[in-house]
């Protein structure tokens, strides 16, 4: 019998979760190594390069015993983590990484391997680069959403009910006032929320170089939805180099076209979901603790037609 496969766990994902986490998150993180150790030899494979790491997730590459290479992905379960499985399983690999296998206890994914070197974020020209994005999001949009995800809807009532202490909480009536503004963009979408099964969290860095195919999409966050929703993440894709541009609210724009005319959305209906994107992500950075809304979402609000 062979011994088992040591992998060591990167020093940042240990810190993620210790630092950010109780007493289940520091248990799960330390029990990591041997959980790893148990799937290699249960599903036969080889540890096959070396490993990575997000701020929650441990990525191993490893080959199978017919010598494919595929990746290990282990992340502590979560209601983020079993919608993902959803959504792979749904999708079956159609303009996104495919399963290969699943551990229900542990929540580990056994993925198809795909060249995380090279993202979309290497293509020069962005319009190339939305364009292939915005065919992804068009195939990823027409699978018809499974049952088990959260619901838009849902979501957006949540948003609209912390709307009132999060105003309180900035001091610039500026601020207050762009809140207000994108809670009245929700409040008139809310009651048509879509049916379709969204990424959530597309974007350049999210799009992979394969074989199988030019492009694929990786880390869905699946939910199910209006596709207006699903553009914030493609608008704002690599904010430092398109910051630096000195023209961001053009290229936002431009994108805002190209996005909306590929998924044929309704440009004014997308500018309003975008806003419930800039609200949700406001809502976030006020429960981290900031007190002003972060100029990127500005940007993005000032760039989208007029709602």
């Amino acid at each position: 019998m062979s011994s088992p496969q040591v992998i060591e766990v990167p020093d940042a994902l240990v810190a993620s979760y210790t630092r950010n986490g109780g007493e289940e998150e520091r248990t799960w993180i330390a029990r990591l190594p041997a959980l790893v150790a148990e799937l290699l030899d249960r599903w036969e494979l080889e540890h096959d390069g070396g490993i990575g790491s997000g701020e929650a997730s441990l990525v191993v590459p490893v080959r199978r015993t017919d010598d494919t290479r595929a990746v290990l992905k282990l992340q502590m379960p979560r209601e983020e983590t079993t919608a993902a499985l959803i959504g792979l399983r749904a999708w079956n690999g159609d303009g996104i990484v495919r399963l290969l296998d699943h551990d229900p206890e542990s929540s580990a994914v056994l993925l198809e391997r795909l060249d995380g070197s090279r993202t979309l974020a290497s293509v020069e020209d962005d319009d190339v680069a939305m364009s292939t994005l915005a065919q992804l999001m068009a195939r990823l949009h027409s699978v018809p959403a499974p049952e088990g995800l959260r619901c838009l809807g849902d979501v957006a009532r949540d948003m609209l009910a912390s709307v009132p202490a999060a105003v309180a909480a900035l001091p610039d009536p500026e601020d207050q006032r762009r809140l207000h503004g994108w809670a009245s963009a929700v409040t008139e979408l809310v009651g048509e929320p879509g049916d379709r099964m969204l990424h959530w969290d597309l974007h350049y860095d999210n799009v992979l170089a394969a074989e199988r195919e030019p492009w694929l999409a990786i880390d869905p966050e699946p939910l199910v939805g209006d596709p207006g929703f699903d553009l914030w993440p493609a608008l704002d894709t690599g904010w430092e180099k398109l910051h630096a541009t000195g023209d961001a609210p053009r290229v936002v724009r431009r994108r805002f076209d190209l996005l909306t005319e590929a998924l044929g959305l309704d440009r004014q209906h997308a500018a309003g979901w975008t806003l419930a994107r800039l609200l949700q992500n406001t809502l976030w950075d006020i429960e981290d603790g900031r007190t002003t809304v972060d100029p990127s979402q500005t940007t993005v609000a000032e760039a989208l037609p007029r709602h």
